[in-house]
């Protein structure tokens, strides 16, 4: 899961969520995505659909967001046990 870019991404892989290290798995989350500029994916939600008026550049940053959304959801679910990512919710 490490990117060559982020290896502070490494503490996701020797952490993983275990369902009894959640303090500690969220911060260490939390340090990853903000190091990657991810953080904002999990504090604020997209729109699902871009509005009909939006302007080119708009656009352009919508598309990021969900584009960061997709990474956050694939940083959160790579640091997760396995047992705890086949868990029902």
């Amino acid at each position: 899961m490490v990117s060559m870019k982020n290896h502070l991404a490494a503490i996701l892989d020797s952490n993983k969520f275990t369902g009894l290290n959640y303090q500690d798995w969220l911060r260490n989350l939390n340090l990853v995505l903000a190091s990657e500029k991810l953080l904002y994916a999990i504090e604020k939600t997209a729109p699902k659909f871009a509005p009909a008026d939006i302007s080119p550049e708009e656009l352009v940053t919508l598309k990021q967001w969900w584009d960061d959304e997709v990474k956050t959801r694939c940083y959160v679910m790579a640091s997760m046990s396995n047992e705890m990512c086949q868990a029902p919710c």
